[in-house]
């Protein structure tokens, strides 16, 4: 896979590329003459990504394992030395220091794209589960169960099924119970426990 083409440095402006329709000079311009130049004259660009663009394209592909993102990475590294950089040719070469750029620039876009994959597993993760339909036969089976549970409970001794509806459907404690129908509470504890033996009983293959 080639390198991208160079990039213009500000999407606009003559091409960048060396189209070799000037006469070439005796000596190949040298790396710094280049940086120098490349901000009053971008078709110092050209050679510089000649030089270069392969390799940065390499490096950016083996690290992303992505093409498009080597790509764009690639742009992003040759855009950077039109607006200047931080190299200094007496740290090093051109060359290294464009590997180490691109390293960098590279393990970042990997850290962020790391980041972006956990955001988006967390955010699943919270999400609740959509409340799936019920099936027909599974709403036949809920309702015939209400109506068998309703049934057992109007067929329960008046005090039996009063002290339950008062349990579970007003949420009263024994003791109020007791309050509320002026009864001793051994009776009313008696009252509940004998209704839920009775329903029990009445509701026993649902239970099992």
């Amino acid at each position: 896979m080639q390198s991208p083409a160079p990039t213009d440095c500000a999407s606009e402006g003559p091409d960048v590329r060396w189209t070799g329709h000037d006469e070439a000079p005796s000596a190949e311009p040298s790396d710094e003459a280049l940086l120098r130049t490349l901000g009053a004259d971008r078709a110092a660009l050209g050679p510089l990504y000649d030089r270069y663009g392969g390799l940065v394209y390499g490096l950016a592909r083996a690290i992303l394992q992505s093409q498009e993102e080597a790509e764009d990475l690639t742009q992003e590294i040759f855009v950077m030395l039109c607006r200047g950089t931080t190299y200094d040719v007496r740290r090093g070469s051109l060359g290294a220091f464009l590997t180490t750029l691109t390293r960098s620039r590279a393990i970042d876009r990997l850290r962020s794209r790391g980041r972006r994959l956990r955001i988006l597993r967390a955010s699943w993760r919270s999400t609740p589960s959509p409340d799936l339909p019920a099936a027909p036969f599974d709403r036949i089976a809920t309702r015939e169960c209400s109506e068998r549970v309703r049934s057992a409970v109007a067929e329960l001794p008046a005090n039996e099924r009063r002290a339950l509806e008062m349990v579970y459907y007003q949420g009263l404690t024994q003791a109020e119970i007791a309050a509320t129908l002026d009864a001793p509470l051994g009776t009313v504890k008696s009252w509940c426990r004998r209704g839920l033996l009775g329903l029990r009983e009445a509701l026993a293959d649902l239970v099992e």
